[in-house]
């Protein structure tokens, strides 16, 4: 497997995938995202290949902490494809964002995890991470 940055070309199976999560989206607003994230140095959006076929992704997100000397890192979006799922490419895209996280000198990783998803709180506690239960959220529109 290899996993590599994501290029506008990903764009279709990446639509594909945040389908899986439920979150519909076209090509080109996804072809935007990943321009965006490429532009952005405290962005990362990693593919994972296998066979010259992407099967998950990875979105992180590098924020500075005002009191605290290391920043932290969050994953936004975690997937990977339904015929891949069990084979250990999550926690093989989780491994390579943690890798990025130390060397840019982050003190923790962060992931926020709707309570509808059970899989994924035990993909995570499998991996190490705590659950911190409180998050809230306004929308801004």
């Amino acid at each position: 497997m290899l996993i590599r940055d994501a290029v506008a070309a990903d764009a279709p199976i990446l639509v594909q995938l945040l389908a899986q999560l439920d979150y519909p989206a076209s090509e080109d607003f996804i072809r935007q995202q990943i321009a965006r994230m490429q532009a952005n140095a405290d962005s990362r959006l990693l593919v994972a290949v296998i066979d010259d076929s992407v099967c998950g992704f990875i979105s992180l997100h590098f924020i500075a902490q005002l009191p605290l000397a290391g920043d932290f890192c969050r994953v936004s979006y975690l997937c990977v494809s339904d015929g891949q799922r069990g084979a250990g490419v999550g926690q093989q895209l989780l491994d390579a964002a943690e890798r990025l996280a130390a060397g840019r000198g982050c003190d923790r990783m962060e992931v926020h995890s709707h309570s509808r998803r059970l899989r994924a709180h035990q993909f995570y506690a499998r991996a190490g991470y705590q659950e911190s239960p409180k998050y809230f959220i306004k929308h801004c529109r």
